[in-house]
């Protein structure tokens, strides 16, 4: 899919998985987490979003998603699907197309 080095510590990359796109983020304890790349409200690119230790913001309006469960924090009732990402011995970036979504 890709390669962990190709995200910047503290951001977020978008990849074409299955014709999908899904947002990748590189957090700042080396950990990744992976979310479907388009916010439901209006179309906004998650992974260009401001993330935090626990939620994305939408660059277009503002929205917080949880980066573990994917729901929308501030109680819209929209919500994204998350996917189990993982990081191999080389830094290939591997994400489990599975919607983790609570």
């Amino acid at each position: 899919m890709g390669h962990v080095d190709e995200i910047p510590v503290g951001e977020g990359r978008t990849f074409a998985i299955d014709g999908e796109q899904i947002a990748v983020y590189r957090m700042r304890d080396g950990s990744v987490r992976a979310l479907s790349a388009v916010c439901p409200h209006r179309g906004g690119p998650l992974a260009d979003g401001l993330i935090d230790d626990q939620v994305v913001v939408c660059p277009l309006h503002g929205l917080n998603y949880d980066l573990e469960t994917g729901r929308e924090v501030t109680g819209t009732g929209l919500g994204v699907c998350t996917h189990e990402a993982t990081v191999d011995a080389t830094g290939a970036i591997r994400v489990a197309l599975d919607c983790g979504r609570d």
